[in-house]
């Protein structure tokens, strides 16, 4: 039997509001079993993320990180996702990595803003340039079709050519682009915070993206002391992520301050208008496989 590919080509049967409502559907059924595995070679570096959910199937997406790919004029990251059936094990799907990544990260944001942020927000401040920022650009546009966009970035040029591209404003000031915002989705490789505490102001939802590794953070300890502080799993974010980790270890902050997850929808709620809430987005295997789920379904329908 010969397995599918699933391509970027699917991306037309897809709906970010569609994804979200699978995202949660996927945290209404058991706990995801999870596992993830590192291998090296000098700067290479093999990753691979392992996700089964009762119900949903098992799913492998393996990313491959060679940093000097830039020289041969090639990806820096590229790997493979493999769907599996949860009823027999089979193989059924293998899916483009790119894909899936784009549309797990800003679907799990997405889903975020939706319970979190306010729902008549007007400005969205992007604050990187890169590839998630434009993916961000979709998906929030989804649920905030009124709303308008800027971009800052550090690399001036990047936000320049993001505006040229995509319909945004051009973000000369990072602290006034923030007073201006509603939403405040960060995408960055920072390791020191670009996100200051006191440039907030109340009503905002501050989206975190970037940070992946313990050493990188993109909000100080005044922007965590000043909100309400949700993840997408605790079990993926609080030690292993340093937006997190760091200031857990330095007791800025402890694990109650940690109000909700995704697997907690009735916890995971804006209290007021004036509130400041900020959302950490980890990633995890268990969201790889509920995106897969859904886009091997979309297709299908």
């Amino acid at each position: 039997m010969t397995v599918p590919f699933i391509g970027p080509e699917a991306e037309a049967a897809l709906d970010w509001i569609a994804l979200t409502e699978a995202i949660a559907a996927g945290h209404r059924r058991p706990p995801a079993e999870l596992d993830d595995t590192f291998l090296y070679r000098g700067a290479d570096t093999m990753l691979s993320r392992a996700a089964w959910i009762d119900g949903l199937g098992a799913l492998v997406k393996t990313a491959m990180v060679f940093p000097g790919n830039g020289a041969r004029g090639l990806p820096a990251v590229g790997g493979a996702v493999s769907l599996f059936s949860d009823t027999d094990g089979r193989l059924e799907a293998m899916l483009d990595f790119h894909m899936v990544t784009k549309w797990k990260t800003a679907g799990d944001s997405l889903l975020g803003a939706r319970r979190l942020a306010r729902p008549n927000s007007r400005r969205i401040l992007l604050v990187g340039a890169g590839t998630v920022a434009r993916s961000l650009r979709q998906a929030y546009a989804a649920a905030f079709p009124d709303a308008r966009f800027s971009v800052w970035s550090r690399t001036e040029a990047n936000a320049r050519a993001f505006c040229s591209e995509l319909e945004a404003d051009l973000a000369p000031d990072l602290e006034q682009a923030m007073t201006e915002a509603d939403i405040i989705a960060c995408a960055t490789m920072a390791t020191d915070p670009v996100i200051r505490g006191n440039w907030l102001r109340p009503g905002q939802h501050i989206d975190l993206i970037g940070a992946y590794r313990p050493d990188m953070r993109e909000v100080d300890d005044e922007a965590l002391g000043r909100a309400r502080i949700f993840v997408d799993s605790r079990a993926t974010t609080l030690d292993h992520i340093g937006e997190l980790k760091m200031p857990l270890a330095a007791g800025v902050i402890t694990r109650d301050d940690i109000i909700a997850d995704h697997s907690q929808p009735d916890r995971m709620v804006r209290n007021s208008e004036t509130e400041i809430t900020l959302f950490k987005n980890g990633g995890g295997g268990h969201l790889d496989l509920m995106t897969a789920r859904y886009i091997l379904q979309a297709i299908s329908d």
